[in-house]
């Protein structure tokens, strides 16, 4: 029996339960989706950054608290931004092993220039930021024109910045800046409903954010990750390599500066600010899936990195952990995020490849489409230029 469409009724009945297969397939493609997502090295640090919160909020329900949230956000502000200046390098695959010496110098250069005149704090920012694009053209020159090894050129820049400091200053603490210079990283606009009040810090992260995702989804973070992946492709493709990694190695001193500006607020003047944040950077950014070697990572990964760290310390402290174990920790994390992100690549390439395999294979072992594609290849024409059919 036909229908006025000269279809058979059978199929047309037979389509309903079709859309409603598809239906629950597409559920099902969607779950699985989600779940692969979840155990991406980007997104099982979401998962865990939620996992460890959870447990913060069980031992101690009053970190539930829009305040005490943003006081975690004002604590996370320095070495998320840090992370955020190490992911550039990282990304373009490079190191900065000079960011905690970076840190500790714009800290101790504030304890000695400003004192307590609050007319100097001006004039004294933007010589920190005069201090840390020097840092950065340095870094960045000597590893793109001269050829040494970031790591080794960074690790120098580090024993240079901190002999220098300890020089410079003896070695030990002055008294805090000016009032007015410690309320950049402690102060903030109070009396906010709900919250109670917003730190300038978490303004300054949330600055940060906003200017580094802006950067890498620009063509100039498009080139690091190029040049990350494949720097001898970025540079038959036109790539100013060696201008590319110095803006990155500036855009890691400049991030330092910012952390070490906040942090005189939070621990005043002291040599041992800063000290150490260079590998707590490295542990965020790895542990939020940018790949060591560059090539592959994202701004809102390396700063899910920082904040999912900073929580677990503070986890590790309602549990009573030493502080002294941190570093061991670190240590951890950093193995065990490197080995994860391998595994989980290394068997990408290998179902790539076994796919690219399979449809060669197939496409050799199938002659009707062979021979269905090779005729429209080749149409044959007559005296008047008409193809024949």
């Amino acid at each position: 029996m036909t229908s006025a469409t000269g279809h058979p009724q059978s199929v047309r009945a037979q389509s309903a339960p079709s859309r409603s297969g598809q239906s629950r397939l597409g559920v099902g493609d969607r779950m699985t989706e989600w779940g692969r997502r979840a155990l991406d090295p980007k997104g099982i640090v979401v998962v865990l950054l939620i996992v460890i919160l959870l447990a913060i909020i069980v031992l101690n329900p009053s970190f539930a608290e829009p305040g005490s949230l943003m006081r975690f956000i004002q604590r996370v502000a320095p070495i998320a931004i840090v992370a955020i200046g190490q992911y550039f390098v990282i990304v373009s695959g490079e190191f900065d092993l000079s960011m905690g010496a970076v840190v500790t110098a714009q800290v101790m250069t504030v304890g000695h220039l400003v004192g307590v005149d609050e007319s100097k704090t001006v004039p004294v920012l933007f010589v920190l930021v005069g201090i840390g694009i020097l840092v950065g053209l340095i870094n960045g020159l000597a590893t793109t024109l001269l050829r040494v090894p970031s790591f080794i050129v960074t690790l120098g820049t580090m024993l240079v910045i901190h002999g220098a400091i300890m020089w410079w200053t003896g070695g030990v603490a002055t008294s805090n800046p000016a009032e007015n210079f410690r309320q950049i990283g402690r102060g903030g606009f109070e009396n906010i409903p709900l919250i109670d009040s917003i730190p300038y810090a978490v303004l300054v992260l949330a600055a940060v954010i906003l200017l580094a995702v802006w950067l890498s989804r620009r063509p100039f973070g498009r080139t690091l990750t190029a040049i990350g992946d494949n720097s001898a492709a970025a540079t038959f493709a036109g790539s100013r390599v060696w201008w590319t990694k110095t803006s990155a190695f500036v855009l890691s001193s400049l991030s330092a500066t910012v952390a070490g500006v906040l942090l005189v607020g939070f621990a005043g003047v002291h040599p041992s600010v800063g000290q150490g944040y260079e590998f707590t950077a490295i542990t965020a950014v790895v542990l939020g899936g940018v790949v060591l070697g560059g090539g592959r990572g994202t701004v809102l990964g390396a700063l899910t990195g920082a904040f999912t760290l900073e929580a677990l310390f503070t986890l590790l402290n309602f549990t009573a952990v030493p502080a002294t174990m941190r570093d061991a920790i670190q240590g951890a994390i950093i193995i065990a995020a490197v080995a994860y992100s391998g595994v989980v690549f290394a068997r990408r390439r290998k179902r790539s490849r076994t796919s690219t395999s399979t449809n060669s294979a197939t496409t050799s072992a199938d002659p009707t489409t062979t021979s269905a594609e090779s005729a429209p290849s080749t149409p044959s024409t007559g005296g008047d230029g008409a193809v024949r059919q």
